[in-house]
């Protein structure tokens, strides 16, 4: 079989998901266009902003990305291409979109409040201030470990911090074109999305090497990119969405749909043979150097790709506050992820043709081993190998540079909502409530909620985080602290379905899985990082001490939900 006739089948089954699976999912959910959503009903010109679907979709598809979708599958090629991608198309299609959708849906029905809102509900304000905890712990780790992968691209690629630079400063100017001027969408894309692909020239033209300007060497270079990215986030955390995520993540969008294309032409002409064994083994030697178990570390390697907790936090912290209508649920809340199943199998097809001596050396830094799959591809359509290596490296720093401020407005969101009062009060309780607690600790309280002071806790722990050690160091934790998170919120999904009385073992199952395999990548990194990394060990160890009082939690939950139902006792849940 060649990686085209590979890729094209798996296409057409990610489109059959899309009609079948997911028009299961829009039954089971109950998706009317006539319902009202929060974009709409709550709209404060902040955060909560009725977005345009096309737009919406580029910031959610730009958001979850990242490079996941490619560095997961790749990193997990080492165990052959067949366990890869066998995942990818079970896992994205009944666990991660599954996941996301569910996520999206249950919060625009919650006023567009985080999943960690149902948490409360189901699981009472224990359960909800441990949820929102490990959340919090969980996106630290991923704003440290998304911080210092784009600080290590700046210092070793100046061109793709001048890019990055330009599409920051443009976003602004479109959103100015759009909202102020009056300029219709359509016409400004025309305008604005060419420059995006200028601003990837320029970089190659005129690289930001602070390192040549100031004769500084690596190491300050990297410190130089950490506070500045540090400023940046603090900033992008605060500002309205409509100034610069929605506009940014929109034009990026265009670039990772034009990476796609790219990479399917690519793969389409070149036609390339499958030279990787379709599986190596039950355990391997990784791009760390180290023999590592195929379980279950396939399953915390491709997350992106098949399911990742983060997203989730995503489609309840940021998208559903500027979702238009409930019809644009399956497109954006599913949709999207089917999307990244897609971008995972062309990262495999494009290791699939490599040598194994050859993807043995590359596989450790998985975005080249992409970039230089795809463009030795391009070839074969008359490109220039060299560009099309610059432009989809450039286009996955922009996809990291959207993950990094959306984390960062993710986590101050969820930072404040652990000094909210318990949300399955009623409203007059619950401004009873807040004057009880202002009252009690006045100042205190007022502080951490103001959302400058949460942000700056939140980058300032996260620059802290990132400084006591490498990227490859807390990537593990990140993986399974990230696929934990997912476990979590399948949790949620399946008690609320309980409660609605609709069939809620879509979701008990890929939470059971998932739950296990991710506690078990936990510990191994526990394990593994005892003697070395204090940090890591204390953070893994407060996750899975969590995980398991909310699994507790849990199983008391459903418990009672069926004595209840054996009793003949009507559930009565308000949504």
């Amino acid at each position: 079989m060649t990686g085209s006739l590979l890729f094209c089948i798996c296409l057409a089954y990610f489109v059959v998901a899309y009609f079948v699976y997911g028009g299961f999912l829009k039954r089971l959910f109950s998706i009317d266009p006539k319902n009202p959503t929060p974009a709409n009903t709550n709209t404060d010109g902040i955060d909560y902003v009725p977005t345009p679907r096309i737009v919406l979709f580029g910031h959610h598809f730009a958001s979850i990305a990242g490079p996941g979708p490619i560095v997961g599958p790749i990193m997990a090629a080492y165990f052959g291409w067949l366990p890869a991608l066998i995942w990818i198309l079970v896992g994205c299609v009944f666990v991660g979109a599954f996941h996301d959708f569910a996520a999206l849906v249950i919060s625009i029905r919650n006023k567009g409040r985080s999943i960690s809102f149902v948490a409360d509900k189901l699981l009472g304000f224990s359960g909800r201030q441990l949820f929102l905890t490990f959340c919090v712990l969980c996106l630290f780790l991923v704003v440290a470990i998304f911080t210092l992968l784009i600080d290590g691209l700046f210092t070793k690629f100046p061109a793709v911090a001048t890019a990055s630079v330009l599409f920051i400063i443009l976003a602004p100017i479109f959103a100015f074109t759009t909202r102020k001027i009056g300029m219709r969408l359509t016409h400004a894309s025309f305008i604005f999305v060419p420059l995006v692909f200028v601003a990837v020239f320029v970089g190659e033209v005129f690289p930001l090497d602070v390192g040549a300007t100031f004769g500084w060497d690596a190491t300050e270079v990297g410190h130089f990119w950490l506070v500045v990215l540090g400023i940046y986030i603090l900033a992008a955390s605060v500002i309205p969405v409509q100034w610069l995520l929605q506009p940014r993540d929109y034009m990026n969008s265009w670039l990772l749909y034009s990476m796609l294309l790219l990479g399917f032409l690519s793969i389409l002409f070149a036609n390339p043979d499958v030279k990787m064994a379709s599986f190596e083994g039950w355990e391997a030697v990784t791009g760390n150097g180290k023999m590592t178990d195929l379980v279950p570390a396939l399953f915390i390697f491709i997350a992106c790709g098949a399911c990742s907790g983060f997203h989730a936090l995503v489609a309840s912290g940021t998208t559903s506050k500027q979702l238009k209508s409930e019809a644009d649920a399956l497109p954006i809340g599913y949709g999207a992820m089917l999307v990244e199943g897609v971008l995972g199998v062309m990262a495999l097809v494009a290791v699939m043709a490599m040598d194994k001596e050859v993807f043995v050396d590359l596989g450790k830094n998985p975005a080249a081993a992409f970039a230089t799959g795809i463009s030795g591809f391009s070839e074969s359509l008359g490109l220039d190998v060299g560009y099309s290596k610059t432009f989809i490296s450039l286009a996955i720093s922009a996809f990291m540079m959207t993950s990094l401020d959306t984390a960062t407005r993710l986590c101050r969101f969820i930072f404040q909502e652990l000094f909210m009062p318990h949300s399955n009060a009623t409203e007059q309780e619950e401004e009873a409530e807040t004057k009880m607690q202002e009252q009690d600790i006045g100042f205190i309280r007022n502080f951490l909620l103001n959302k400058y002071t949460a942000s700056a806790i939140v980058v300032g722990i996260s620059l802290v985080l990132a400084l006591s050690g490498e990227a490859a160091s807390l990537w593990p934790i990140f993986g399974a602290s990230n696929q934990l998170m997912s476990a979590i919120t399948l949790l949620v999904v399946t008690l609320w379905l309980l409660s609605k009385g609709v069939n809620w073992v879509v979701a008990l199952i890929p939470m059971i899985f998932m739950m296990v395999m991710s506690i078990w990548g936990v510990i191994q990194v526990i394990q593994q990082q005892w003697d070395s990394n204090g940090v890591l060990v204390t953070v893994g160890v407060l996750l899975v001490v969590m995980a398991a009082l909310l699994v507790c939690l849990g199983v008391s939950v459903i418990t009672h939900h069926f004595k209840q139902y054996a009793e003949g006792k009507k559930i009565d849940v308000k949504w």
